[in-house]
């Protein structure tokens, strides 16, 4: 029998919610088997998802320049063999990690990769012949490629980090912690899982009533930056963070937070690796294709109605259009998601 591999290189290069998913069950895998030293590949902005983690290394990808191309998934090679590692967790399963992964292998390296049931899926998705049951979620398909590497995992009792203790420089900002602290981010790739503006609105405006919450709105450049400007609607207590914090400062923020609202996007999966609770909105996708953030209840995800539109979920990750399918989130009251932030804060 060959020995237990003592240095895994895991790949995960995008996107953010993706490699997001990947932090808890690299913790716990660390946690359970101390003596095992990870090295990640992903991109330099994804560094600081991972710092804190004992035993974790982090190589920046640099798919712009070194390691862009097919000579340059060679040198990318080239580079990583230098790290004298015993094994390979390809977590990503795309052509450029396939490339990587396979030279590991011809030189003698134990790999094993990451299935992401692509066939269920396109089950779940497809609008005839619909198979509408859960999928494997993506977490539990991680596990399964280190069992394969001779490395189980138990996810039952997660270990989350403890809450980062806020400096001056983002509490001049923030302001100290008076009251409970939502997070709600109401922006996502493809605009068939943002939930429309003019009910955020009226969720964030009969929540901000409550002066013993605090809201932080979370998005990034500045379309976005104008329109979470508009959500805040001069409430005192709704502070808009967006283009004000680094990311690695977001981070603390969200550790911070009491409950985070964002639709099926990357702040989700953030907000639940830290293990904050999270309410999810659902529009042309759906929780059962694996994509629910880790360690939530399925409550928390609130879904579109299926009854007015049975050919939901119609995408994996909303980047599809369905003809009549655009406003399906308005099925979503807002007083349902209001009452499910009250709820979980224990208003």
């Amino acid at each position: 029998m060959s020995p237990k591999p003592q240095h895994i290189l895991v790949i995960r290069l995008s996107a953010m919610g993706d490699v997001a998913m990947t932090v808890p069950v690299l913790r716990a895998l660390i946690l359970q088997h101390p003596n095992l030293k990870l090295t990640i590949v992903s991109r330099p902005f994804f560094k600081p998802f991972f710092d804190g983690i004992p035993n974790v290394n982090f190589f920046a990808v640099d798919l712009q320049k070194r390691h862009k191309g097919f000579f340059g998934l060679l040198r990318l090679f080239s580079d990583l063999k230098k790290l004298e590692i015993d094994a390979v967790a390809d977590l990503h399963n795309v052509l450029r990690s396939k490339v990587v992964r396979n030279l590991f292998a011809l030189s003698g390296k134990k790999v094993a990769f990451t299935d992401k049931g692509r066939a269920e899926k396109k089950a779940l998705t497809r609008l005839e012949n619909k198979v509408f049951k859960p999928v494997k979620p993506m977490v539990e398909r991680h596990v399964e490629t280190f069992e394969k590497l001779g490395f189980s995992i138990d996810l039952v009792n997660p270990q989350f980090p403890t809450k980062v203790i806020l400096l001056d420089e983002i509490l001049k900002i923030t302001g100290n912690k008076t009251q409970d602290w939502l997070g709600i981010a109401p922006f996502a790739q493809y605009q068939s899982k943002v939930y429309p503006l003019d009910l955020m609105q009226k969720v964030i405006d009969e929540l901000a009533e409550n002066n013993s919450i605090k809201i932080f709105l979370f998005g990034g450049g500045s379309e976005e930056i104008q329109k979470l400007k508009q959500l805040q609607n001069n409430h005192s207590n709704v502070i808009v963070l967006a283009g004000k914090l680094k990311f690695n400062q977001e981070l603390e923020v969200i550790s911070n937070l009491d409950v985070m609202l964002s639709m099926d996007s990357g702040n989700a999966h953030i907000a639940a690796m830290l293990g904050i609770k999270v309410i999810t909105l659902w529009g042309a996708t759906h929780p059962f294709a694996g994509f629910s953030p880790f360690n939530q209840p399925l409550e928390n995800c609130l879904v579109s109605d299926r009854e007015k539109f049975p050919l939901l979920p119609t995408s994996i990750y909303g980047n599809k259009k369905v003809e009549g399918y655009d406003d399906v989130m308005r099925s979503i009251l807002p007083e349902k998601i209001v009452f499910s932030v009250q709820s979980l804060l224990g208003i």
